[in-house]
């Protein structure tokens, strides 16, 4: 299919069923923030959009934006940034291993993925101006809202961060001159309890003030069925607080924060892929771990795989610790200079999570990492001035933007009791058959009458017997290697990064006439990186492997079949903990880039305008904070160099056509055609031990977005919205990857919702709303052993509410939600499990939620 076939069957979808994509904004803007339409009949305020630093309407400017206004965000009952991918089908947004440090945003299929702090997000989020220097600092529960913009495409101009793929710039309500507030409280299944309640008002004629709270638990959705507990669980609450300064040409906006959260997350599904072929690692991996667990009394691996029940099979004694606690102060100076206007936005940020998990996701002790403290500082200050010359022909805004952050990680990756078990019992069945000899071998001697690898060794090779003998250690291949320990493993792998970054950015429309415009747009970024490394393992037996005497040792295991000696080694020497890392690494990378954006929109009349043009991206390059980008001297490497962790920048060219109607107030229809080429994509892979960086050598995101309106009534809203979106990684040296779509990015989408308030009486309104998102297939992971387990059948999430707002002034509502409607699975995002070879689990997508919510105002 071609893409202009897809682009005629689109619009004639959207011609047919007369929705639109969500992004309307039904009267919920400030009065100062909106424009009236100007057909016959008025069913809603224009979209007013501050995305380019001025206020406009969204259907002028030349960028590919949608917009959610606070009413609709409240009517579609979204309460976290996730939600918005129901309404906006070029967004996209997952949670891993952590709902703090794990969340990946992508918009056109674009985003970065892992579990990491050193990688930036692609997409960037910025909550009133303020930057959020990672998707998970922005994923607690809203505040009340104004609007949200999501910008397809490279940013730079607009925003003091670049960013590649995007952003969002979410908007808060201020406080008001006129004395209000409100209560809400929710109940659901799972015992989820929902309050929040706010007030503002004023002080006096100059100075008001504002303040917002919530609370939000929930029971887990995934059972651990060696214990009673459940996972993926909420327990958060937030208060923010603001003031506001307005008189005459000058206003000041204060805001101060506080949130915090201690929850279990997040669950992994194991789907026992490649356990039923005998022979395999895999098998061998799955009947150990279930004999071990059994010799405990607990399962191994939840047996027969149905994702839907949402079990898994953990350590009793190993929790899955997220605790979170973040803070921040912005102010925002906004001055009419007479001519020019002047904004400085001043903000400093400090985030700290505190993370545990059992990681070999099943019911045995193998491993488990424990209070790793990751902690970021963020202060920004940006500065721009805006103005217009040559009888306001030109719309000119220049700025400055300052970062100073500092990044504080600490992992600890630490070994459980059954650590040597573990290894012993799983290499004793992966040679049982493979090697010499009436039974498999052992390495540490957990398991009774069973031989150690070195006496299989020289039992075997009477060459290597007297080689051994004849250098007089034969004590290395006759002596078990000393067994892990509870406890021990990584004593802590401190990581410091410091980053510095200013720009300069101009963002400039030049109006020839009253419909022909120019955008022209230019930023010089520096920025400067500087890592500090303390890495500190206690492994007593892979310090032993690796000591000199183990020379002839080691030469041997590299000479067992089927690459066993390679696997030995890891198993002994994993790269998370292997104590040939050790030491302290100092490390500074510098870059400097120029990006912009040219653009140019012509109107063809007074309701619609074309508009194409190219934006040039950046994100920095960085450093994996993870020992799994040192490569090891056993296995070819040159050991440890504090380069390893580094990675590069990435690059993008976007281009992009479109057109933007208005036919009458009540009905408006989008539609752009974008080809997006990203030089050194950033990718953080795990692959079953470690996470691995790699920098693509090219991918490809093109395709084509359509979004509609209509309101046939002022109280009847329609919305739908479509994207076509190929991807394609273009990398020879990519693997399994090259030629394959990005992960988590299906080609189709299709999102939309219907939104109905009638007036029922005097005293009483009512809401109806159903919105809803269907993808197509999509993989979560590239890996072709993994894609029959883990990849998603297309499928369709229906959300709905539906509710009565009554009372004199209908200040009283009582709403039924519901979401997930049809209850429908999916996989989130998938990874390898850690030496469990060909093995691979799953997050699960929650299950239906539903429930009631009060609210009152005044």
């Amino acid at each position: 299919m071609t893409l202009r076939n897809i682009l005629l069957g689109a619009t004639m979808l959207c011609a047919a069923t007369t929705p639109a994509m969500a992004f309307a904004q039904d009267a919920a803007a400030p009065a100062d923030d909106t424009a009236t339409a100007t057909d016959d009949t008025d069913y809603g305020n224009d979209i007013i959009v501050t995305a380019t630093g001025r206020a406009q309407r969204s259907q002028d400017i030349p960028i590919a934006v949608n917009v959610v206004g606070g009413e609709q965000l409240e009517n579609a009952g979204i309460s976290d940034i996730r939600g918005l991918r129901q309404i906006a089908p070029s967004f996209q947004a997952t949670t891993g291993q952590s709902s703090a440090s794990g969340v990946v945003l992508r918009i056109r299929g674009i985003g970065t993925a892992g579990d990491n702090p050193g990688f930036e997000p692609s997409v960037g989020v910025f909550v009133d101006g303020v930057f959020r220097a990672r998707a998970g600092l922005a994923l607690a529960d809203l505040p009340p809202i104004d609007r949200v913009e999501v910008l397809r495409g490279p940013q730079g101009t607009l925003f003091g961060r670049n960013t590649s793929a995007g952003a969002l710039n979410i908007v808060t309500q201020k406080p008001s001159f006129t004395l209000g507030g409100y209560a809400e409280a929710s109940y659901g299944n799972l015992d989820e309890i929902e309050l929040k309640a706010g007030v503002t008002g004023p002080v006096s004629e100059t100075f008001a003030l504002r303040l917002d709270g919530g609370y939000h638990k929930r029971d887990g959705y995934i059972k651990d069925v060696n214990s009673d507990r459940a996972f993926n669980n909420l327990d958060r609450w937030s208060v923010r607080g603001q003031a506001l300064f307005e008189k005459d040409d000058v206003s000041f906006r204060l805001i101060a924060d506080y949130a915090k959260t201690d929850e279990q997350c997040c669950g992994a599904l194991n789907t026992n892929s490649g356990f039923a072929q005998p022979g395999t690692p895999a098998f061998a991996a799955s009947a150990v771990i279930q004999g071990l667990a059994a010799a405990n009394g607990l399962t191994g691996i939840v047996r027969p795989y149905n994702p839907k029940d949402r079990e898994v099979a953990y350590s009793p004694n190993r929790d899955l610790t997220e605790k979170m606690r973040e803070w921040g102060v912005s102010g925002q100076l906004d001055w009419d200079l007479g001519g020019v206007e002047l904004t400085s936005i001043t903000a400093y940020r400090d985030w700290k999570a505190i993370r545990g998990m059992d990681v070999d996701f099943s019911g045995i002790d193998r491993a488990y990492r424990e209070n790793m403290p990751i902690n970021m500082r963020d202060f920004t200050q940006e500065i721009r001035l805006k103005g217009t010359a040559f009888d306001d022909h030109v719309d000119w805004l220049i700025g400055g933007f300052y970062l100073n952050e500092k990044l504080k990680y600490t992992e600890r990756t630490r070994f459980g009791t059954q650590g040597a078990q573990y290894v012993d019992a799983f290499i004793n069945a992966l040679t049982d058959s493979a090697v010499p000899g009436p039974t498999g071998f052992q390495i540490f001697q957990s398991i009774p009458n069973s031989p150690l690898v070195g006496q299989v060794l020289l039992a075997s090779n009477p060459q290597l017997a007297a080689a051994a003998a004849q250098a007089g250690v034969l004590d290395t291949f006759l002596t078990p290697l000393p067994a892990p320990q509870a406890g021990q493993g990584q004593i802590g792998d401190a990581y410091r990064v410091n980053t510095e970054a200013f720009a300069l950015f101009t963002h400039n429309i030049i109006d020839f006439n009253d419909n022909v415009s120019l955008t022209l747009g230019l930023r010089y970024n520096h920025e400067t990186k500087k890592l500090n490394a303390d890495l500190q393992s206690n492994l007593p037996g892979c310090s032993t492997l690796q000591g000199p005497r183990y020379a002839l040792y080691r030469q041997a295991l590299q000479g067992l079949p089927s690459g066993l000696g390679n696997a030995i080694f890891n198993l002994v020497c994993n790269p998370v903990v292997n104590p040939e890392f050790n030491g302290i690494y100092r490390d500074k990378r510098s870059e400097s880039k120029l990006t912009g954006t040219a653009k140019l929109s012509i109107k063809l009349d007074d309701r619609v305008m074309v508009y194409g043009g190219y934006d040039r991206g950046y994100k920095s390059g960085g450093y994996n904070l993870d020992r799994g980008s040192f490569d090891t001297a056993f296995l070819g490497g040159n050991g440890a160099q504090a380069s390893d962790l580094e990675f590069g920048n990435e690059d993008v060219d976007s281009y992009e056509v479109g057109v933007k109607t208005d036919f009458s107030s009540a009905f408006q229809f989008n539609a752009n055609l974008f080809y997006t080429e990203l030089k050194g994509y950033q990718n953080l892979a795990f692959e079953g031990n470690n996470f691995v960086v790699q920098n693509f050598d090219k991918v490809v995101a093109q395709g084509v977005e359509l979004e509609s309106i209509i309101r046939p009534a002022p109280n009847l809203n329609f919305t739908l919205g479509y994207s076509y979106i190929d991807t394609e990684v273009k990398d020879p040296i990519a693997g399994a990857d090259n030629g394959m779509p990005l992960t988590n990015s299906p080609k189709h989408v299709v999102t939309g919702a219907v939104t109905w308030t009638p007036q029922i009486s005097s005293n009483v309104g009512g809401l109806v709303h159903v919105d809803w998102r269907m993808n197509s297939d999509a993989n979560t992971i590239n890996d072709p052993v993994a894609v029959p387990f883990t990849a998603n059948d297309g499928y369709s999430i229906v959300n709905a509410r539906a509710g009565l707002n009554f009372g004199p002034d209908q200040n009283y509502a009582v709403e039924f939600y519901v979401e997930n409607l049809f209850n429908k699975y999916y996989n989130v995002t998938s990874f390898p499990i850690p030496e469990q070879s060909a093995s691979f689990a799953v997050y699960p997508a929650p299950p239906r939620l539903y429930g009631v919510k009060l609210r009152a105002k005044f």
